[in-house]
């Protein structure tokens, strides 16, 4: 049985919450928040989408990182959109190259995933790398010092099947939910970096 204080550590590093509840996108960002007490105001922020647009179930990371763009932020770096995806092909390039680039960033995973019935629709965010191909028996490498995943369809058979059956506007109301709610923590963490940076002063 757990301790109290055990079963506190385990909330907070997963939080899995429905689509439909309408405090969705306040629970997300202030849990991306109490992850982002992690860096420091000169740690770069990276984001890599995982996903193909070949597959609907599969193109949630694309169509986040797609949305990301839209801001133009300066606040983050961003890896895999609709034009350019990062997939099984490219990720140990993708992964050699941010590591090459910058210097002990702190890399938010972006992937979809398959579930129980009762989770789909649910996203996810959780400490700790994203194992992306799992749901597939794919083999590649762990991506993020956190991650996020929406839960798009039911996993146990005919992953693939499954994948490209999966309802499209399930997957879009996830990504805008994933790409709004990430946005408006970067920028309250921004903003608060700044305001305790001012204080020092």
């Amino acid at each position: 049985m757990n301790s109290p204080k055990a079963s506190s550590m385990q909330e907070l590093s997963c939080l899995k919450i429905s689509h439909t509840d309408p405090d969705i996108y306040s629970a997300i960002t202030h849990r991306l928040l109490f992850h982002f007490a992690r860096t420091t105001p000169d740690t770069q922020i990276v984001v890599v989408c995982i996903g193909t647009d070949r597959s609907t179930g599969d193109s949630l990371g694309p169509l986040v990182g797609t949305a990301l763009t839209r801001f133009h932020s300066p606040l983050f770096e961003l890896y895999g959109t609709l034009e350019e995806p990062v997939h099984a092909v490219n990720l140990e390039e993708t992964l050699a190259l941010i590591n090459d680039r910058y210097s002990n960033p702190f890399i938010i995973g972006i992937d979809a995933c398959l579930g129980h019935s009762t989770s789909v629709g649910c996203i996810q965010v959780v400490d700790g790398p994203l194992k992306p191909g799992a749901g597939v028996n794919k083999q590649l490498p762990p991506v993020g010092d956190i991650h996020l995943t929406g839960i798009v369809n039911v996993g146990g058979f005919m992953e693939y099947f499954v994948l490209q059956n999966t309802r499209l506007s399930l997957v879009m109301r996830l990504s805008d939910i994933i790409a709004s709610s990430l946005y408006s923590a970067l920028k309250q963490w921004n903003l608060h970096s700044k305001t305790a940076a001012a204080r020092e002063l």
